[in-house]
């Protein structure tokens, strides 16, 4: 039976011009290792907005029907990666989506709980990247901006039992010698450093989906 996950990304948005998680995904779609043979990969990456992500994510899983789902996205303030554990039902009414959009409301389900569990083997995956030699960590606050959105949706979608696993890691931003004014010049993780992470975060949420099964 064949195995897919499904990776996805970012686009650009108000404050990062360039978003490293678009270019990580599809690293991580080619990437050669002996257990992801006959794995099936899936990069997609999101346009930051509201919209994108209420009309594509629903159309993914469909399609794909991935068994693991390992999201990625950027934090502008970080220095290391955070694997996070929880979504938060709210919404920034500050800071506007690429498209210039505000949410209308302070939450993402109004009524709802105020968190909502992503349930994958978190500290396996901050463990997996420490041993690619990367600094992580587990983190209880996605934020209130897309990446919490996307986290939200696909906790949803996993609460109905497809896919099987679902995690979000928050990279920070790279280390880029073209740019070297670039608050991203002074991070201490360069992209190469994210895709080996990347790559064993992978590796081990497909490890914990397949044991599931």
């Amino acid at each position: 039976m064949t195995f897919t996950i499904l990776l996805t990304g970012f686009g650009p948005f108000p404050g990062a011009p360039f978003n490293p998680t678009g270019a990580l995904v599809a690293a991580l779609a080619r990437r050669r290792h002996p257990a992801l043979i006959g794995v099936r990969r899936v990069a997609h990456v999101f346009r930051t907005t509201y919209d994108a992500v209420d009309r594509e994510l629903p159309m993914l899983l469909r399609r794909e029907r991935p068994d693991a789902l390992v999201m990625f996205g950027l934090a502008l303030r970080g220095r290391h990666l955070r694997v996070e554990t929880r979504a938060r039902n709210a919404l920034t009414r500050v800071v506007p989506d690429a498209l210039g959009k505000l949410p209308v409301a302070a939450s993402i389900a109004p009524g709802g709980p105020m968190t909502l569990p992503l349930g994958a083997p978190a500290r396996r995956l901050v463990m997996a990247a420490k041993t690619a030699g990367v600094p992580a960590a587990l983190s209880r606050d996605a934020g209130n901006y897309l990446c919490n959105y996307l986290c939200w949706r696909a906790g949803e979608a996993a609460g109905t039992g497809s896919p099987r696993l679902v995690t979000f890691v928050h990279v920070p931003p790279v280390r880029r010698a073209h740019a070297v004014r670039s608050p991203a010049h002074r991070s201490p993780i360069t992209f190469e450093d994210l895709v080996r992470a990347g790559e064993a975060i992978m590796l081990a949420a497909l490890a914990a989906a397949r044991a599931m099964r």
